[in-house]
């Protein structure tokens, strides 16, 4: 699908941008949509032909151990309820009728994917999702695909989304924000050392856990990335000033966006909101720098200065790029009162507890018409497609 591109002002050209799409995302709806709704993604296959970009792609992979997943088809469940939906299908809730556990299961349509040009980055969600397992991600227990559809068995996080609950709060409290900001920083810390960059973090996805602590989920834009990288992809609000300049950039990107995400969780909007959508002028404030954005009153100096180290527009001066790495992250005066070992191991109560009326609660979820989608998986028929998924194995949906 043709993305339309982003028209440059004569005065203050900016490279030209597509306009944010749905991709692999398959979000569920926000509870008062006048307030601000879910943001979509965006992505470009590339942003150059260049010689040296194709040297890139001949680096070798990293070499990673998988971990082992189960093999399971559409006859172990039984679909209860839509979860979420997207550009590309839907997530439902599942339940096994061999361990009786509850599960989300997205489902994708292959043909969509294609058409899109979405293929490396479902690969990329499924292999970065292999090799990663830590409390504060979403697992992913295995894959399946038929004629139509790509299936992905993952855990069911019953609190919903911190989007809804932020914009049900309208802002946190610091030591709230700090809490969330500081189980992201764990999260991204791992995938880092995995040297993996995840590059779509947001409060639309990170769930959380029946005991309150977060998930976070939707790894469609994830990338193994032992360098550099130069995808132009992820959330408008959250992009650092590299990806926007089409620059090559690396992990530190993720840092970036956890600044974002400490200004949004304390004051309710991201820093370059706009209360009318341009895409162009969010772009040019981005690049700009953060010592353009307004800072709210009510921001003590050290949460200031955490968000001014990491959205550093400077790759090189950035916070969790500098030689300390993360380091430097968990040691900011914000983050002091921070007991980093209990944290890792959820031992510190979450300041928020999802109410779940026992298990298989959805109610954290937004309803959806159904539309008999179900019965259109696993149907046969021609497949043009399989091939590009190789991870994803065939199983027949009725045995």
């Amino acid at each position: 699908m043709h993305v339309p591109g982003l028209h440059k002002p004569q005065e203050n050209p900016l490279p030209q941008l597509p306009l944010p799409m749905s991709t692999q995302s398959t979000h569920s709806h926000i509870m008062n949509p006048a307030i601000y709704d879910h943001r979509g993604s965006m992505s470009t296959e590339r942003t150059s032909t260049s010689l040296e970009d194709a040297s890139e792609i001949m680096q070798p992979r990293i070499r990673r151990v998988a971990r082992v997943k189960g093999t399971y088809r559409l006859s172990d469940f039984i679909i209860q309820r839509t979860l979420g939906t997207g550009s590309f299908g839907r997530v439902h809730l599942v339940r096994s009728k061999h361990n009786l556990r509850f599960y989300a299961i997205k489902v994708l349509n292959k043909e969509r994917i294609v058409k899109m040009k979405q293929v490396e980055h479902t690969n990329n969600e499924q292999q970065m999702l292999s090799y990663v397992q830590h409390p504060f991600i979403i697992n992913l227990w295995g894959v399946f695909q038929d004629a139509g559809n790509l299936y992905m068995v993952m855990d069911f996080v019953p609190g919903g989304e911190l989007f809804t609950l932020l914009r049900r709060s309208n802002r946190f409290p610091d030591p709230v924000a700090k809490f969330y900001a500081a189980e992201v920083a764990l999260a991204l810390n791992h995938l880092h050392t995995q040297d993996i960059v995840y590059r779509d973090l947001k409060p639309e996805n990170i769930l959380l856990n029946a005991d309150g602590h977060i998930k976070i989920a939707d790894f469609g834009f994830a990338k193994s990335c032992e360098t550099t990288t130069w995808t132009l992809c992820g959330t408008p609000d959250y992009l650092a000033p590299e990806i926007i300049l089409q620059q090559r950039y690396n992990k530190s990107v993720d840092w970036y966006a956890l600044g974002v995400l400490i200004f949004e969780m304390l004051s309710g909007l991201p820093p370059y909101h706009q209360a009318e959508v341009n895409h162009m002028l969010l772009y040019e404030r981005i690049t700009r720098g953060p010592s353009f954005i307004r800072f709210p009153a009510a921001f003590n100096e050290n949460a200031t200065d955490i968000i001014m180290k990491l959205m550093e527009g400077d790759a090189s001066r950035r916070y969790g790029n500098l030689r300390h790495g993360a380091g430097d992250v968990f040691a900011h005066p914000w983050f002091r009162e921070v007991d980093w070992d209990r944290l890792a191991s959820r031992e510190i109560t979450a300041p928020y507890l999802p109410r779940i009326n026992g298990d298989g609660d959805a109610s954290a979820f937004d309803n959806y018409p159904e539309d008999n989608a179900a019965s259109m998986y696993g149907l046969p028929g021609a497949d043009l497609h399989g091939n590009l998924f190789p991870d994803f194995e065939y199983t027949s949906p009725c045995l």
